[in-house]
């Protein structure tokens, strides 16, 4: 499938979604977002794709909002805004929801719901070109696109905050020491890296990553005992699926698992 502003390809089982508007920095518009919203529902629901790469076109991720779209809007800016931010809403809570593992490759700048987007993903890998910043501040304007969900739960309150109030830039090798970033990549082998681990991923078991999803997403509102109570119940609920009962068997048999039929 191939869109206008977001591009959708798949390759050894994993689905790349590109954000294609590198004249402006994959400034994300309106259309952006509905194409986004499509592209993801697309993700979660096509069987042939196990695992999911976020990335952009040209030589950035995202640069954020595109605010010349906005202030085109004139009194209708809100809402714009609400309408727009309702399908990147729905695009980022059905990534987050999918059993697929979802990796950002952050090839350049990441800035407002760029930086917001690469934090929703469970992992992510940057170009040593790369940069993070929230933006939102500079502008007069509040993180969306999950922002201020995420980036406190990645780096702390106290940390989110210092972004978001000094339009703090990081660049890739901080952004992985603060837990922004699982590895930094030379810009050129960027690509390769990711899509390499990405179709490992997408030979495993994906309804066992969409499970360990929820557990740790649902770990950080849980009390200790029901969490406990959940890891019980999700391992008792993988150990009889075909999933569990493939990986036991090839356990006990010394061999590689076949998740993939």
């Amino acid at each position: 499938m191939e869109n206008n502003h977001v591009v959708l390809s798949v390759e050894n089982g994993v689905g790349i979604v590109t954000l294609n508007r590198p004249e402006v920095g994959n400034a994300l518009d309106l259309q952006m977002a509905k194409e986004l919203m499509e592209v993801a529902l697309q993700c979660s629901d096509r069987e042939d794709i196990r695992a999911v790469v976020i990335t952009g076109a040209g030589n950035k991720f995202s640069v954020g909002g595109d605010l010349k779209s906005f202030a085109a809007q004139g009194e209708d800016i809100g809402f714009h805004l609400k309408t727009l931010t309702s399908y990147l809403n729905q695009a980022i809570s059905t990534f987050a929801r999918m059993n697929k593992p979802l990796i950002g490759a952050v090839n350049g700048t990441a800035a407002g719901a760029g930086m917001s987007l690469s934090c929703a993903c469970d992992l992510v890998y940057a170009s040593d070109q790369a940069n993070f910043v929230m933006a939102y501040n500079q502008v007069g304007l509040t993180p969306d696109g999950s922002g201020s969900y995420y980036l406190p739960r990645l780096v702390g309150t106290r940390r989110a905050l210092e972004l978001l109030y000094t339009n703090r830039k990081l660049r890739a090798g901080e952004a992985c020491e603060w837990g922004l970033v699982n590895q930094v990549v030379v810009d050129n082998e960027l690509k390769e890296t990711v899509l390499e681990l990405a179709a490992k991923l997408a030979q495993g078991p994906v309804h066992a990553y969409g499970a360990t999803r929820r557990l740790i997403a649902h770990s950080q509102q849980e009390t200790l005992e029901g969490q406990l109570a959940l890891e019980s119940e999700q391992l008792a609920t993988r150990a009889n699926s075909v999933e569990g009962q493939e990986g036991i068997a090839a356990f006990m048999e010394k061999r590689a698992a076949k998740y993939v039929k």
